[in-house]
């Protein structure tokens, strides 16, 4: 089941766990709480959270700002209902916009199957290790 959120009610601690266990630098729980104009769409399996994707949206912009399944749950479709969800919700933005690190394949291919094309790159844009995050819009 996906649940949606504002940075006020955010499960902010466990999604921060989600983020350790999948980015070098992951966001705190700070992070979350403060993540203003923000929604977070958070799988459940049995009330435990297993994923989620956040939306930072500006007018008629959005912006991905992480998407992340805990690793033992990966490759059973959690991500694309979350990336699904959103787009179908978010359908009043004009783009959605991200970035990715260039090596991540998995998620590069998942993006494409949303129509997200590539339109530059952000040179050194990650760290640990450093590398180019491509930047994938779909309009």
């Amino acid at each position: 089941m996906i649940k949606i959120f504002s940075n006020e009610t955010v499960p902010a601690k466990e999604l921060n766990l989600i983020e350790k266990e999948c980015f070098s630098a992951p966001w705190s729980e700070e992070s979350f709480k403060n993540a203003e104009n923000t929604r977070f769409y958070v799988y459940f399996e049995n009330e435990t959270p297993l994923g989620y994707v956040g939306i930072y949206s500006i007018l008629d912009e959005g912006y991905i700002t992480n998407l992340a399944v805990l690793k033992e749950h990966r490759k059973k479709g959690i991500a694309t209902s979350l990336l699904s969800q959103l787009i179908s919700n978010e359908n009043n933005l004009s783009f959605i916009s991200l970035e990715v690190r260039e090596s991540n394949l998995p998620a590069i291919s998942l993006y494409e199957k949303f129509n997200f094309k590539k339109e530059g790159v952000r040179k050194a844009f990650y760290s640990n290790p450093k590398e180019d995050g491509l930047i994938l819009t779909r309009r």
